[in-house]
């Protein structure tokens, strides 16, 4: 039985960031689900994707781009239905460490300047702080090798992060116990490639790297279906 594929975006995406993926895997007979990441913070979105794993019959490879590396690395911890961990230009967090952390583990990124910050209700009457994009920077920040026209778009329907999600910890890592694969992009200007190299060598992860952005999934779709019919294979 082939297994569905879940996606799952990072911050400053949505769901559509994997349209040219879904069209490639689709192509080769896979059933595709693109998960909407809340983006409200690590616990609570890794909680809501394994809702989504919950609904599905049979082996899925849970696939996370940028945030929702941290993401899927907590939810596939006790889902038995997970057959391997994708990682495209993902964070690969282990326990206790965030996301924030690791980007500042090593030099390059880019991002900090480039976001602004919004306040935004919670449920116990206080504010919560979540970051965008400007979006006059976005395409060179976020998805430098993406047509301009399709970065522009992306700028304005950019999803925000709560800073929280990002300063989180991660209480579980499954690639401990889940193949693991990544696909790296040297052009990165989120997370610097040495970060990623790093995170995918402790993972044993089965690694490719490309020059790309950070914009991978939608400037190479070829590249990230590719990976992911390997892991789906495997």
């Amino acid at each position: 039985m082939a297994p569905t594929i879940v996606l799952v975006h990072g911050a400053f995406a949505d769901s559509s960031s994997w349209n040219g993926v879904i069209e490639k895997l689709r192509a080769q007979g896979y059933s595709v689900i693109a998960a909407a990441n809340p983006l409200r913070g690590l616990a609570n979105d890794a909680a809501y994707i394994g809702s989504v794993l919950d609904t599905i019959d049979g082996p899925c490879v849970l696939v996370g781009h940028s945030y929702g590396g941290s993401v899927i690395t907590v939810a596939a911890a006790a889902k038995t239905n997970v057959t391997a961990l994708v990682y495209i230009a993902a964070f690969i967090p282990a326990e206790g460490e965030s996301a924030l952390e690791l980007t500042d583990k090593f030099p390059g990124s880019t991002l900090g300047p480039t976001t602004r910050p919004a306040l935004y209700p919670l449920a116990d009457a206080n504010t919560g702080t979540e970051l965008y994009i400007r979006q006059e920077e976005f395409p060179a920040q976020f998805a430098a090798d993406v047509p301009a026209e399709i970065a522009e778009l992306m700028a304005a329907t950019q999803r925000p992060v709560a800073l929280a999600g990002l300063q989180e910890p991660a209480a579980a890592a499954a690639w401990r116990t889940i193949p693991a694969f990544a696909l790296l992009t040297t052009e990165d200007k989120n997370i610097p490639v040495a970060a990623q190299r790093f995170m995918a060598d402790r993972a044993a992860a089965h690694t490719v790297e490309v020059s790309a952005s950070h914009a991978v999934a939608v400037s190479i779709p070829g590249a990230v279906s590719d990976l992911i019919a390997l892991a789906a294979n495997r």
